[in-house]
């Protein structure tokens, strides 16, 4: 069996994990919900476009795996940094090719961060790299790193609505290097054909070439709406569907967690 292939009820749970760095960024407090059999290793801020920091995702910790999520698009700045189509050298990985700059600026600022929480963990611990949107860019970019750079030797990652990442050598060696990529998206929703395959600066008018990394889910619903069919509570309510019996359980653990 191909090991991209989803397995749906990972989607689902992981999904419920995601929204739970929307509630993080949210509230005041910055606190947000944890599974049950779940632990909070800690949390992580990276800095935005303009500046300013913000609270982007954290590490979860179970006896039998880890989990490593990324905040999706909250606010007007993060759009901006997600339009930043420039590409730049992905430096943590020596000719690791091209990546988008907005979102390498912005994990880059998280780097630190996440690899101090990271290696808290057990290298031989399955651990689950996370994000919708903005996070599902961040994501890829961590799992890249995590997977050249770090012992985690059972790295699984699923995004949801990811948009693209980098040139066609950063996808030849992410496909390479990252064992398990879910890559889930709805066929109305906008988000993951950004940047198009071929972007051009209306700065510079220089070229960039941009591809999608492996493990394509597609799914397919509309929403009435542009964001309707790009937010994670769509993507949640579509996978679902698929099984309404495990759903209804990890919702109640604990209750009122699910997007």
């Amino acid at each position: 069996m191909d090991q991209n292939t989803m397995d749906i009820r990972t989607a689902i749970f992981l999904a419920a994990v995601c929204g739970q760095t929307y509630t993080q960024y949210d509230t005041a407090e910055q606190w947000f919900l944890v599974p049950q059999t779940y632990r909070t290793v800690g949390s992580f801020a990276a800095m935005a476009y303009d500046g300013s920091e913000a609270p982007f995702g954290f590490v979860l910790e179970s006896d039998r795996a880890a989990i490593l999520a990324f905040r999706g698009t909250g606010s007007a700045v993060d759009w901006v940094s997600d339009l930043i189509a420039h590409q730049t050298p992905f430096k943590p990985v020596r000719n690791g090719g091209l990546a988008h700059r907005g979102f390498t600026d912005i994990y880059l600022s998280a780097r630190d961060r996440i690899f101090s929480l990271l290696d808290t963990l057990p290298g031989d611990k399955p651990l689950f790299v996370t994000g919708h949107s903005l996070g599902g860019a961040l994501a890829t970019l961590a799992a890249y790193d995590i997977a050249s750079n770090r012992s985690h030797n059972q790295l699984i990652v699923y995004t949801y609505a990811s948009p693209r990442v980098g040139d066609p050598k950063f996808v030849r060696n992410y496909n390479a290097i990252v064992p398990i990529h879910v890559r889930i998206q709805n066929d109305y929703d906008i988000v993951p054909h950004l940047p198009p395959l071929v972007y051009q600066s209306p700065q510079t008018d220089k070229t960039y070439y941009y591809l999608h990394v492996k493990g394509d889910v597609q799914r397919s619903f509309r929403m009435g709406s542009v964001g309707g069919n790009h937010v994670l509570s769509s993507y949640f309510a579509d996978l679902a569907r698929d099984s309404p019996t495990f759903t209804a359980t990890v919702c109640n653990m604990p209750p009122g967690w699910c997007p």
